[in-house]
């Protein structure tokens, strides 16, 4: 492989898989078992999918997800013996209503309420910002036992109910007081949640100093947030079962430590995101020694945000939900950390950050943490900081302002401390990781190293790593504040990286970097991104370690940015080149958009404006290719009558001037005969985008197709 160089000036802005061979698997050991709604049974809508910030399937997992009106459902098949089940959801902004769930066909006198209250997030002061955080989470204890095989529907009342995900979960009984605690409700506290139980808590926590604080099954109130908290251990029956409702549950700035919190729940009511507010479940130090596990936190700005002594804390088996902020950071001083085994989704911010601001965090750890869907920001974010491991973590659906991981020297405040020693990031998986940055103009990659506001000099080793299907490049190197600053030392082996939108490596920044074992299959555009900026700022040396394969080729044109999909190699000459392409029309009805007709499904469709012959719908195919043959479809079921559209083809390869491919023909659709047409195009055709106008139709005074497919075979 050839040395490269490239560097870029950037506008400031804020802020269950597999490893390869021989290699743990990524992410935690986790209760539940997840299955995405548009795997389901449904009589909703598909949504999705989409990468574009500000949009609801954006910030869904797997950029898909279903929406549901009065009378539709979705059915999930029950993966594993279960008595609970968490939904991630999202409704419109203003309004709440409920999900009716039925198992196995019979409803439950038990309802999951749906909000939007907690979603709908703006932070203008952001640049690059929109509105945000569209989901929310809602769980429900069945009443009963369900086995694998079993069904569970919801459908909503009250309100459209867009849902994402469902986590069943067998949740053991509630655990027994332990010997020698002392219990919140001898003291005072009201396990019904009508009363103000903080005092309780204070004065449980001053009667067991060096003992446990009983958290018994119930709802607690508290009004203000706990300080002091040293030598205690605070316990609950399980996060299903106790259940403290607060936004604000310790805030101190210091503690001699041996604090340990387990195995309860702290649901706030942080609507908005106010940084200068410490609405979070941790705010500052719980001191040496200390550590939280299984724990459910859930509606606050961040779970965890540590300042001061932390040393060898440990955070481990917890879910974060539904943050406006941070999951967790360590803002400076850690020592010792390890942030292990955590299921982190919907986080307004970074999901996992380490930010040494005042002084360093040094040797800690984010290891085999899941993360999910943050909505602005990054997976994980290594902001400075010595002798930093990122390991056999898995990361998925991050948005805009986000990679997977990020390991940067952006400051945000002074006295920040930058990268220094060695930073490990070893074991990852990053699935549709990366996004379009909207103060850059231009993508972040899976994992990016960015030398923001100076000089990488630690020795970064980035090992055993598989990227899927990010929607943009896989590694990047920048200097994100636009003053090219190097990355140097930086060694990429033993990554697996699969169908990346554009590129493998997306070099922007004046340094090096050593690639050994690296293999790429359908990369999008090139392999490499070789584009200096500003010119004569000096060049990024790519050095071939050896084992390489599958991204030789660059990028030719540095005036342009490469489009996802943009001259994919795919050899298969049988694939429908218009699938998942973009796609316009002169006119829409209803939901019924151009995209519908490349979405791989039959049964959605596009249908245009009515009677307004003529109306026309292009895609852009990606590259120029010789297209030999379209196959045009509508719904398969019966209930579609037989018609004939009047269709004429065009083409054209640079989206501004089109000419006639095949001119105007009745094409008949017949459900009797699937409901496709044919249509034969000309030998040597070279179409890139493609367009069909419908100037009639026998069957419904409008163009409709529900799959427009476009071949290269005959």
């Amino acid at each position: 492989m050839p040395a490269i160089g490239a560097v870029v000036a950037l506008a400031a802005g804020m802020l269950v898989a597999v490893a390869p061979a021989a290699h743990a698997a990524a992410g935690a050991t986790l209760p539940f078992t997840s299955v995405e709604a548009e795997s389901a049974s449904t009589t909703g809508t598909k949504i999705g999918p989409d990468y574009t910030q500000g949009t609801l399937a954006s910030e869904a997992s797997g950029r898909q997800a279903v929406r549901l009106t009065s009378g539709q459902r979705v059915e999930f098949t029950v993966p594993r013996a279960s008595n609970a089940v968490n939904v991630a959801y999202s409704v419109p902004d203003g309004q709440a209503g409920s999900l009716d769930v039925y198992v196995n066909g019979t409803r439950l006198a038990k309802t999951l309420p749906v909000t939007s209250k907690y979603s709908y997030i703006d932070t203008g002061w952001i640049p690059g910002a929109k509105t945000h955080h569209f989901f929310d989470n809602a769980r429900l204890l069945l009443g009963q036992n369900v086995q694998a095989g079993d069904r569970i529907a919801f459908e909503p009342t009250g309100t459209q109910v867009t849902v994402d995900v469902a986590d069943f979960e067998q949740v053991d009984a509630a655990a027994s007081q332990p010997a020698g605690s002392v219990s919140v409700v001898s003291k005072g506290a009201d396990p019904s949640g009508n009363g103000d139980s903080t005092q309780a808590f204070r004065d449980a926590i001053a009667a067991a100093q060096g003992k446990v604080v009983w958290i018994p099954p119930g709802d607690y109130r508290i009004t203000s947030s706990l300080s002091g908290v040293q030598n205690v251990t605070l316990q609950g029956a399980g996060s299903w079962y106790s259940v403290v409702h607060t936004s604000r549950f310790i805030d101190q700035s210091s503690s001699s430590g041996a604090v340990h919190l387990k195995d309860f729940a702290v649901i706030g009511e942080v609507t908005e995101r106010v940084d200068s507010s410490p609405d979070n479940f941790v705010n500052g130090s719980l001191g040496p020694g200390s550590s939280v596990s299984g724990m459910w936190i859930q509606h606050m700005k961040v779970g965890l945000w540590l300042m001061g002594d932390n040393d060898n804390l440990v955070v481990e088996n917890n879910r974060i939900l539904d943050t406006t902020a941070d999951g967790l950071n360590l803002n400076g001083t850690a020592k010792g950390v390890r942030v292990r085994n955590n299921f982190l989704r919907d986080q307004g911010d970074d999901a996992l950050a380490m930010w040494s601001l005042y002084s360093p965090d040094t040797d800690s750890s984010f290891e085999n943490n899941t993360i999910s869907q943050p909505n602005l920001a990054n997976g994980i974010a290594i902001y400075g900081g010595t002798d930093i491991a990122v390991k056999n973590n898995l990361i998925s659906d991050t948005n805009a302002l986000g990679s997977g991981i990020a390991i940067s020297n952006q400051k945000f405040l002074d006295p920040f401390h930058p990268l220094s020693g060695t930073i490990t990031v070893d074991g990852n998986t990053l699935v549709r990781t990366g996004a379009m940055n909207p103060n850059w103009n231009h993508p972040m990659g899976a994992l990016r190293v960015d030398s923001y506001d100076s000089a990488i000099n630690a020795t970064v080793d980035i090992t055993n790593t598989t990227i899927t299907d990010s929607p943009y490049s896989a590694f990047e190197f920048v200097s994100g504040g636009g003053q090219g600053y190097p990355v140097r030392n930086v060694d990429v082996t033993g990554a697996t990286v699969k169908n990346t939108g554009t590129v493998v490596v997306q070099a922007e920044a004046q340094g090096a970097a050593a690639f050994r074992d690296v293999t790429a299959t359908q990369v999008g555009a090139a392999g490499i991104y070789d584009c200096p900026y500003p010119a004569n700022s000096g060049s990024f040396t790519l050095s071939d370690g050896g084992g390489n394969s599958g991204w030789s080729s660059t990028w030719p044109d540095c005036s342009t940015w490469p489009q996802p999909g943009q001259g994919n190699p795919d050899p298969d000459p049988n694939r429908n080149l218009a699938k998942g392409r973009p796609a316009t029309a002169t006119g829409s009805q209803d939901v019924y958009t151009p995209g519908k007709a490349v979405d791989g499904d039959a049964g959605s469709y596009w249908e245009s404006a009515n009677n307004a012959f003529p109306q026309s719908w292009t895609t852009d195919l990606g590259s120029s290719y010789a297209v030999r043959r379209l196959v045009l479809k509508l719904p398969p079921s019966p209930a579609w009558g037989a018609r004939t559209q009047t269709i004429t083809v065009l083409g054209s390869t640079d989206g501004s001037n089109y000419s006639t491919v095949v001119g105007s023909q009745g094409y008949r659709f017949d459900p009797a005969t699937g409901n496709t047409a044919t249509v034969a195009l000309p030998d040597g055709t070279g179409l890139r985008h493609l367009r069909l106008t419908v100037s009639a139709n026998s069957g419904w005074p409008a163009g409709q197709f529900s799959e427009v497919e476009a071949y290269l075979t005959p």
